[in-house]
């Protein structure tokens, strides 16, 4: 028996494992975007029947102490998924752009209680006046393909940062700092801890090229999983500094914290956030007058200025549209200065769509040193180990991606054919790292 595309998402999927080999690559693609869109629109035709249901109950949804409960009574949810769905219908009546986007499939479930929660209890210091312009920030985080938690609760913290309050924000509060250390009765130690932002971020950046992936002599790759390698580095660490706190390189240097502000948000606080214009006349998020740190994000102006008074502070020229200046060719090794100067453009590995901290790039010359290509910024772009090895024709891979620099002196990316045969070019994956 064949199979067609539209049978793969209106049909059922019993038997269909059995017939998928008679579909190309192609094919298999778009239906798995397709069923992922019909997922979209099915959780928000639910939400909105549940929602009605909770408004007009019956002697049914009554006696089962409320909608959620019977959504959960009826169908193979849990009660906490029911009661999330039904909470969610509720949280959308006041907010009606989030439920728009969110009805129309052009936000996730998942994002939509983010953002409604966000709106729900703003930070204390935020003006009401100010929130159409959040719910922007925050709507063009979570729409598209691009979308993910990270952006999302990225542009939530930046948001929390740039309305300060007298009060401290959660994620800054050395207060609730916990630490739990206990052995187990079969001789092992179990960690348990709460830490904020700073100290988490000290952390990361400790442990960070101790956590790294490490190929076996003969090229293996790392069998270890994230968990065990970072266990493994921790202990490395620990052994480091009972040895007099030795420590590795990070990217090029000694592990450290690295925050960026722009200078004048470092030198005087405003009272109000400079919100540039996005070029569709929409909100931005890059440019607030927030810190920025590589593993865990925003940090306030005032806890910004504290680091600052005890720091080494390395000065990068950018030009209006944030990219740093450089004007002088280099040896073939990127140097300190402008590794510095890449991560403040960058923020990491810049390919569309990755999200791997700075600390984790390599400095890649657009236009290969041997042929020619000076280490200068216009001919450098960070990248992850993996998007690295793509860039230089990954085995098994058809295609090649290619990099230019734009008129705004960032990197773009241009897809080969076979993933978009229009090639148009794609930006550095940046929107929403600052």
């Amino acid at each position: 028996m064949s199979v067609c595309l539209s049978e793969v998402v209106s049909g059922s999927a019993v038997g269909l494992r059995g017939r998928l080999w008679q579909l190309t690559a192609a094919e298999l693609r778009a239906a798995a975007v397709e069923a992922s869109a019909e997922i979209l629109r099915l959780e928000a035709v639910r939400v909105a029947v549940v929602d009605e249901l909770s408004l007009r109950p019956d002697d049914q949804v009554i006696a089962s102490r409320g909608v959620g409960s019977w959504l959960a009574a009826n169908t193979m949810l849990q009660v906490r998924d029911g009661k999330k769905i039904a909470a969610l219908g509720a949280a959308l009546r006041p907010f009606p752009a989030v439920g728009a986007r969110f009805d129309c499939g052009d936000c996730s479930f998942e994002h939509a209680v983010l953002i409604v929660a966000f709106c729900e209890s703003p930070p204390k210091g935020m003006p009401e006046e100010a929130l159409p312009k959040c719910i922007d920030l925050l709507l063009a985080a979570a729409s598209g393909v691009e979308a993910t938690t990270t952006k999302v609760r990225n542009v939530i913290a930046t948001l929390e940062r740039i309305f300060e309050s007298d009060e401290i924000p959660p994620a800054e509060d050395v207060d609730r700092n916990e630490l739990r250390i206990a052995s187990t009765l079969n001789g092992r130690v179990v960690v348990r801890g709460d830490f904020d932002a700073l100290t988490g971020e000290m952390l990361l950046s400790a442990l960070s090229n101790l956590t790294m992936p490490t190929p076996a002599p003969d090229g293996t790759p790392d069998a270890r999983s994230a968990a065990k390698r970072t266990a493994d580095g921790f202990t490395e660490l620990i052994r480091r500094y009972l040895d007099c706190a030795k420590t590795g390189t990070d990217g090029g240097q000694r592990p450290h914290v690295n925050v960026h502000i722009n200078a004048r948000d470092l030198a005087e606080h405003r009272d109000c956030a400079a919100t540039p214009a996005a070029p569709d006349g929409g909100a931005a998020v890059s440019d607030l007058d927030v810190g920025h740190m590589p593993w865990l994000g925003p940090l306030s102006v005032s806890r910004t200025r504290l680091l600052g008074c005890d720091c080494f502070l390395y000065t990068v020229l950018l030009d209006d549209h944030g990219a740093p200046l450089d004007a002088k060719p280099g040896k073939r090794l990127v140097n300190a200065e402008q590794r510095v100067a890449l991560i403040a453009r960058d923020k990491g590995c810049a390919f569309p769509g990755c999200t791997c901290v700075p600390a984790w790039t390599d400095a890649h010359h657009i236009k290969h040193w041997a042929n020619g290509g000076p280490t200068v910024m216009n001919n450098l772009v960070l990248l992850c180990r993996s998007h690295h090895r793509l860039m230089h024709r990954k085995a098994g891979f058809v295609g090649k991606w290619e990099i230019r620099i734009g008129v705004d002196n960032k990197p773009w990316f241009i897809p080969p054919p076979s993933i978009d045969p229009g090639q148009q070019p794609r930006p550095a994956n940046t929107t929403f790292k600052t």
